[in-house]
């Protein structure tokens, strides 16, 4: 037996990346999940359907306040400013993961909120309309945890290095 040509060795596949959330991502989730709302709320309303909570509302826009705080103590002790440890890549990895999940789960609650929002608005009736500020909270809830987690996201990324500035300017001269 002869052993394998390393000439013929295939490249090595590429690794798989993480990127940056796209913003189509999140309209599509967020258009899907009104369509889907407005579905049941349509068909369920009047039959099997309480008042709307607002413990949801509070809970989402909570972890929006999080995440947001966690985007300025990261970005601060990504840059290092005085006063701020520096921060373990592996939690920015972790927080990367959490916002990329969380604008995505965000932008299904809008979609989801808005959807009810819409349909209440357009029902003629005394408890449709009494629903109505629990949905609009809760689409703006959700409005700014998609916010807050793209901002988080954003922070997340590490700024090039001063020599990297200076290839980057040289480049477009």
């Amino acid at each position: 037996m002869s052993e394998p040509d390393s000439s013929r060795r295939r490249p090595a596949p590429e690794q798989p990346r993480l990127g940056p959330t796209r913003p189509a991502t999140l309209v599509v989730a967020g258009l899907a999940a009104a369509a889907l709302a407005w579905l049941v709320i349509s068909n369920v309303y009047y039959r099997a359907f309480p008042d709307l909570p607002w413990l949801p509302t509070v809970t989402i826009l909570g972890l929006a306040v999080l995440e947001g705080y966690a985007a300025v103590n990261t970005r601060a002790r990504i840059d290092r400013r005085p006063g701020r440890d520096p921060v373990e890549p592996l939690t920015v990895a972790r927080f990367v993961v959490l916002a990329k999940a969380s604008s995505l789960a965000g932008s299904i609650f809008a979609g989801f909120y808005g959807g009810i929002a819409a349909w209440l608005v357009i029902e003629p009736t005394k408890a449709a309309s009494d629903d109505i500020p629990a949905a609009t909270g809760g689409l703006i809830a959700s409005l700014a945890l998609v916010g807050a987690a793209l901002w988080l996201e954003r922070s997340c990324r590490v700024p090039k290095r001063p020599d990297e500035e200076q290839k980057s300017d040289e480049s477009r001269e």
